[in-house]
């Protein structure tokens, strides 16, 4: 155990406690009632956001909003020197419906890129060219017999 040990400037406890404070949010996020395909999506976005974790991202925002924009990112993170804008399609079997990645179609493509631009926007001026960006798809599949996940690293680009 650490005792008075520090991570980039905060104590350990207080890292502690920030993380056991975002893990009672999520939960939060986790509805009790409403439309059970909402329900899915969120269950499906949480599993994506723990998955992504474990693979060595960065998760820094979820379900992130631009006030001028019409839609949302499901998850941002870092994946080494790349910032990753992570669509998150999440089904409750693997059926004869359409595989989750291929719900990503254009409009969706071309608002992920638009809401992309704007979360850049946020950066000193002097960083936004210069960080290198990747758009991935999640596909969740949530099974009695377990969790199962595919993520596509650059599903698609700027163009």
């Amino acid at each position: 155990m650490v005792v008075g040990g520090k991570l980039g400037g905060m104590k350990w406890t207080g890292w502690i406690e920030l993380q056991a404070g975002m893990l009672r949010r999520l939960n939060r996020l986790r509805p009790s009632h409403g439309a059970a395909h909402l329900m899915t999506g969120v269950e499906g976005e949480r599993e994506a956001l723990f998955y992504l974790r474990r693979a060595g991202y960065t998760v820094v925002a979820r379900r992130w909003r631009s006030p001028k924009l019409w839609g949302d990112v499901d998850l941002i993170g870092w994946d080494g020197e790349w910032l990753c804008f992570v669509e998150v399609k999440t089904r409750t079997g693997r059926d004869a419906n359409e595989p989750a990645e291929s719900a990503v179609d254009e409009e969706k493509r071309r608002m992920l890129r638009r809401m992309a631009r704007a979360y850049l926007g946020r950066f000193p001026r002097g960083q936004r060219d210069e960080v290198p960006v990747r758009f991935d798809v999640m596909s969740v599949y949530l099974q009695p017999s377990g969790h199962e996940f595919e993520l596509y690293r650059g599903a698609f680009g700027w163009r």
